[in-house]
């Protein structure tokens, strides 16, 4: 995949690429600042510009940056900008744990958790292909914690890396986050880092590492999507 060639203007810091997502968000906070400023009146005024600086907010909430993901061909990205905050073994997710080449067998989860200031656009770890997608409705715990994975509003991808290995990503929504947002369906195939969806307003994701392969960070350490090494294909 031809990588763009970095930006290191200031530019690029105060005015970054904009995911789709983001613009009726934008633009809705933004309107709401321009119908106030025109009718606000005496000390009203000054509270037009909180509702801008609001508005910008929203913008940057919804950015999207270029990544830049190092020559290890056989390295697992992480697929969030965030923390880790869980390393555990587990079963696969939900009705996929269920299926005959997975019951019953254990796997390194990663989880990642990302606050309302991280990048929130999210990057398919490895280059494969999305062999099933699985929606499902739930709560909206912090979703730091444990039982999110089971409680909370998930969307679980199952992806055959083009080696053949097969693991699996879920997109948990959390305490502020309202709404996954799939970008990709079952059958398709995915360039390692391609975008292939976000959550609004802070969240997790939690990434199930092929079998066998151990995860290569720790809980505390920052993740960068797209660059920063979870693993190794076998």
């Amino acid at each position: 995949m031809h990588e763009p060639k970095p930006d290191f203007s200031n530019s690029a810091y105060l005015f970054p690429c904009i995911n789709r997502e983001g613009f009726k968000f934008g633009f809705a906070a933004l309107a709401v600042a321009v119908v106030f400023s025109v009718f606000a009146k005496g000390w009203l005024c000054l509270l037009t510009i909180p509702l801008y600086l609001l508005a910008y907010g929203v913008f940057l909430f919804f950015r999207d940056p270029e990544r830049y993901q190092p020559d290890d061909a056989k390295a697992i990205l992480s697929p969030a900008d965030g923390r880790v905050c869980l390393i555990q073994e587990c079963e696969m997710p939900d009705s996929f744990g269920e299926l005959d080449e997975f019951k019953g067998r254990k796997y390194w989860r990663v989880s990642v958790f990302m606050s309302v200031f991280n990048v929130h656009v999210n990057r398919i770890p490895t280059a494969g292909e999305i062999l099933k997608k699985e929606y499902i409705g739930g709560k909206f715990l912090n979703a730091s914690l444990d039982k999110a994975s089971k409680d909370n509003e998930r969307c679980n991808y199952l992806v055959k890396a083009d080696n053949g290995e097969v693991y699996a990503v879920t997109q948990i929504a959390g305490l502020v986050a309202r709404r996954i947002v799939p970008q990709v369906e079952e059958g398709q195939k995915l360039e390692r880092i391609e975008r292939f969806g976000l959550i609004r307003f802070g969240s997790r994701l939690d990434v199930y590492l092929p079998e066998g392969v151990r995860p290569e960070v720790r809980v505390g350490q920052i993740m960068v999507a797209g660059e920063t090494v979870l693993g190794h294909l076998s």
